[in-house]
């Protein structure tokens, strides 16, 4: 398994360190700590929530550690020798229970919980956010394109248009969402993905003629050739041309794949590229689009009968456009055996104390019925309370139930075996068939409930109520 950065000690915000700092001068850095990762709002105003970068989090936690180069850099930035002496020998020796990379979660539920000292479980904050949230924000908006797509080709083709490095991890988290390939030579490498790609406008424009271009292609890629037709005019020139060379691959024993459209109105040229191509003989030639595609283009193209075999979808998917982040927080939930509650005016930021657990309960056809948050030493919940309104309650007879949190980490040492992005999305299909439909709608989805058990409840009013009375 490869990592993009070997200074994992230093993937922190500064703030972090500081905090740690005065944690170690305070006498606190072994006091035991647990922290909750939750996010608060659903992305892009749908339903659920497709969890990815655990792997790649494990992974990199197994070398969080700071060399000489690391502790000279903090000495000048301000942190006193003693503490820089503690992180010398530093690692992170915690525990973490996590949901299964590929779950689909909801607000406010405990996707995971890390246990350790004080200081690792502070300094781990920022790297564990930063990869968490975005993974889990690429491979949702994935989902719900793959939803649209149905069966067709998917492929990743945003590497170009992402934030950086954070391409190589968007490019992951497509696949875990259900694109089929990428284009992201370094991704397929590091992650195992399918690599795919055709040919840019620079190709056809470099030749004095495009029909010399697609043959010059074909040529040197014969069984692989998809052809892009939109450099100069598709259906005067792009399409007849790629019919050319199609009649002269078959005249090999060979099959042009297929053509591209890139720009243009894609509903119209793909039923007119098809119905050339059917006339030419050529119905087994595939046609691919691109240019600035998501969930909502390709399903108004779909409503307009479009003709289309396969997307390479880019910027909209890999940068998680319309939400410009997923919304989750790494919370304090218990400190030295000691249940700890954040209060906040604003209720629906307040945080569940103690160590919790995530139960999915399923109706008699195995679909979702609800997920109830429950103390880790509860065996089940016949009700499960609405977390800021306890008046509402769910009833759960009659339901089945699994627990989802189960660890994945311990004193360091990663317990899940490695998985390949195709692999974890393999899980995902089968928890996305369990999401009763009216969750997956891209207009107003249903809200999926999620409650807590009397006992979490009782746990909060109780902090709460002493917390009051000590304040006012």
């Amino acid at each position: 398994m490869q990592t993009l950065t070997q200074n994992t000690g230093l993937y922190t915000d500064f703030y972090e360190l500081t905090m740690a700092q005065a944690y170690f001068y305070s006498g606190k850095q072994n006091e035991t700590s647990k922290f909750d990762y939750f996010f608060r709002t659903n992305p892009y105003k749908g339903g659920y929530i497709v969890f990815a970068g655990l792997q790649d989090l494990l992974h990199i936690l197994s070398e969080f550690s700071y060399n000489d180069e690391n502790l000279a850099f903090l000495k000048k930035a301000g942190l006193k020798d003693e503490f820089l002496n503690y992180l010398k020998d530093f690692s992170f020796k915690g525990k973490i229970y996590s949901m299964k990379e590929g779950e689909i979660a909801f607000p406010y539920e405990p996707i995971i919980r890390v246990e350790g000292n004080m200081i690792e479980c502070l300094l781990i904050e920022t790297l564990l956010l930063n990869y968490l949230n975005f993974q889990s924000l690429i491979a949702t908006k994935a989902c719900r394109i793959r939803s649209i797509i149905g069966d067709k080709v998917f492929s990743d083709f945003g590497l170009r248009r992402a934030q950086g490095l954070g391409g190589i991890h968007a490019s992951r988290a497509a696949i875990i969402g259900g694109a089929d390939s990428t284009s992201n030579v370094y991704a397929a490498f590091i992650y195992g993905i399918p690599v795919s790609g055709t040919q840019a406008h620079a190709w056809v424009q470099s030749f004095d003629k495009e029909i010399d271009a697609f043959r010059q292609y074909a040529e040197i890629n014969p069984d692989t050739t998809v052809l892009l037709v939109d450099t100069y005019n598709t259906l005067k020139s792009g399409i007849p041309n790629a019919i050319i060379i199609a009649k002269e691959l078959e005249a090999k024993g060979l099959k042009l794949v297929g053509i591209r459209l890139d720009s243009g109105d894609l509903a119209y040229l793909s039923k007119k590229g098809r119905e050339i191509l059917d006339d030419a003989g050529l119905s087994y030639v595939q046609i691919f689009a691109s240019n600035q595609l998501n969930e909502y283009v390709i399903k108004s193209l779909n409503e307009q009968g479009a003709r289309i075999d396969g997307y390479g979808i880019g910027t909209e998917l890999v940068t998680g456009n319309d939400t410009g982040a997923l919304d989750g927080v790494y919370k304090l939930v218990e400190n030295n055996n000691k249940p700890s509650l954040k209060v906040s005016e604003n209720i629906e930021k307040m945080t569940l104390p103690g160590r919790k657990k995530v139960v999915r309960y399923f109706d008699k056809n195995g679909k979702f019925f609800s997920d109830g948050i429950l103390m880790v030493d509860e065996e089940n919940a016949n009700k499960i309370y609405h977390p800021f309104l306890s008046h509402k309650t769910t009833n759960l007879d009659g339901c089945t139930h699994e627990v989802l949190n189960k660890l994945v980490m311990d004193n360091g040492e990663i317990l899940i075996k490695e998985q390949l992005p195709s692999e974890i999305n393999v899980y995902l299909k089968q928890r996305y068939a369990q999401l009763p439909d009216e969750h997956k709608r891209f207009i107003s989805p249903h809200i999926y409930k999620v409650g807590v058990s009397e006992k979490v409840l009782k746990l909060k009013n109780d902090i709460l109520k002493s917390i009051q009375e000590k304040v006012y």
